[in-house]
């Protein structure tokens, strides 16, 4: 009644038509995919990419699977949130279409609430998946970590509009530099936002413009850790707060001067 067609017996269909270059940009989607945590514990990328090995011709398929026994990536892979395809996909057609979602949520604190959410967009970062989404029950924008997302669920209920030129990687990224730590840190460095950010990742910390210089905000555990970030930007800096990241400061460039002092000079070497 709806039409079709049906494959007579013995007729076999030949097999998936991709280009070379066609077949790298699925292998590498799907390499990407596993390391931005779509790898889940049902295998589906594993399943995918056998699937794909099973239709290439056999030259094209040898050379596929040469291509991800020898790709190697600079940063590490990430692991520890999985989230699951359907979620995802779920969260994406409720953004599309404009519509609240409901959602159990736990907390890193293991607080469990239901929320419901107008959704604004998604976010990769570090392995994780976000979505940026105004909050009902807090009343206000908010970050959520996807893989802490159950019992998700379109309802049909249009969201709340979002912000005028609301950017979602902008929003989590904010966020993210955001999160309470140990120290709160605030430092002027000798450097124009555009060439700070090129140094001090966004997700880490808040850049802001003060005459000629940036004025960085991070909140760390570790000031010895944060020494070295500053240490790394190769620029001048004035420490703001706290005063024990000096005692870091010094201390590093103590361990700096002797290291250099150590090394054998150009005739000890010769």
């Amino acid at each position: 009644m709806g039409g079709g067609y049906r494959v007579r017996p013995g007729y076999r269909l030949p097999p998936l038509m991709l280009s070379d270059d066609e077949a790298v940009v699925v292998v590498l989607g799907l390499i990407a995919a596993r390391r931005q945590g779509l790898a889940t514990e049902s295998g589906h990328v594993e399943g995918a990419l056998a699937k794909l090995h099973r239709v290439l011709p056999d030259l094209l398929r040898r050379r596929v699977e040469a291509l991800e026994a020898t790709l190697g990536f600079t940063s590490s892979g990430r692991a520890g949130a999985p989230v699951a395809g359907d979620t995802v996909l779920l969260l994406a057609d409720a953004i599309r279409r404009g519509r609240l979602v409901r959602s159990a949520y736990r907390a890193f604190s293991g607080e469990r609430t239901r929320r419901r959410l107008s959704p604004y967009g998604l976010v990769v970062h570090a392995g994780r998946w976000y979505l940026a989404a105004h909050d009902a029950l807090r009343d206000e924008l908010r970050t959520f970590r996807v893989d802490r997302m159950q019992s998700l669920a379109i309802l049909d209920e249009p969201a709340q509009p979002a912000p005028a030129s609301f950017d979602a990687v902008e929003h989590v990224t904010r966020s993210l530099a955001r999160v309470p730590w140990g120290w709160q840190v605030e430092v002027t460095l000798a450097l124009p936002p555009e060439h700070a950010a090129y140094r001090i990742p966004i997700t880490l910390a808040e850049l802001h413009e003060v005459g000629e210089g940036t004025l960085l905000r991070m909140r760390v555990d570790s000031l010895d850790w944060m020494a070295g970030i500053l240490a790394g930007a190769g620029c001048d800096f004035e420490i703001h707060a706290p005063d024990e990241l000096r005692a870091s400061v010094a201390a590093l460039a103590e361990r700096l001067a002797a290291s250099a002092s150590a090394m054998p000079g150009p005739a000890e070497r010769g």
